[in-house]
C-alpha cells in the first residue's frame, strides 16, 4: 500500500477509522508535537504535559471514530487537549491540598526542573495574570496558530469574541 507519511489528515483518520493502524500511528506521530506543545502552554508544565499528551492519545483512539470531519482535524485534537488540560486542572485542584500537605509531612516537596523554570518564564508572567477566558484564548491562537474561528470553536463562542478577548490580551500584555 501507499506510504501513510505520504498522506492528508484526512486521508489518515478516514483510514484508522478503517482500523489501518499505521495510519492512525502516523497522525499521532505527525501532531504529537502539537499535542504536547498546547498541553505545556496550558499548564506550564513539562510533566504535567506529557501526562496530558498521553492521555489525549488514548483518548484518541476512542474518540477518532466520532470525528465527523466538520471542522479540520487539528482544531478538533486541540479542542481534545483543551478538555484534557480543564479535566487535569480539575483533578490536580481536588488533589492539591492533599499532595502539598502529604508532601510537607514526608520532606518530599516537589523540586522545579530547571527547564521547566525557565520555559514557563513567560507563561508564568503575562499571561498567568489574565483572566482564563483571555488566557485561554491567546494561548489558542498565538500558542497553537489557530484562526479565530478555531479557536472559538474550541472554546464555545463566536469568532468575533475570539478577536474582541485577543485585542484585549493585546491591549493588557502591552501595558505591563
Amino acid at each position: 500500500m501507499d506510504d501513510p507519511a505520504a498522506r492528508t489528515d484526512a486521508q489518515l483518520v478516514a483510514a484508522a477509522t478503517d482500523g489501518d493502524r499505521a495510519a492512525f500511528g502516523t497522525l499521532l506521530a505527525r501532531h504529537y508535537d502539537r499535542i504536547h506543545g498546547l498541553a505545556w502552554q496550558l499548564t506550564g508544565s513539562r510533566s504535567d504535559a506529557d501526562d496530558i499528551a498521553q492521555d489525549v492519545c488514548c483518548t484518541l483512539v476512542e474518540k477518532i471514530h466520532g470525528f465527523r470531519g466538520e471542522a479540520k482535524f487539528t482544531t478538533w485534537m486541540c479542542s481534545i487537549v483543551f478538555n484534557a488540560t480543564r479535566d487535569h486542572r480539575r483533578r490536580r485542584r481536588a488533589f492539591a491540598g492533599f499532595t502539598d500537605r502529604l508532601a510537607v509531612l514526608v520532606g518530599l516537596a516537589p523540586v522545579p526542573d530547571g527547564r521547566d523554570a525557565y520555559d514557563a518564564a513567560w507563561l508564568n508572567g503575562a499571561i498567568a495574570r489574565l483572566k482564563p477566558a483571555y488566557r485561554d484564548a491567546a494561548i489558542l491562537v498565538a500558542g497553537q496558530q489557530l484562526t479565530h474561528a478555531e479557536a472559538g470553536e474550541i472554546l464555545g463562542v463566536a469568532e468575533a469574541t475570539i478577536s474582541w478577548r485577543m485585542h484585549e490580551v493585546r491591549r493588557m500584555i502591552g501595558g505591563l
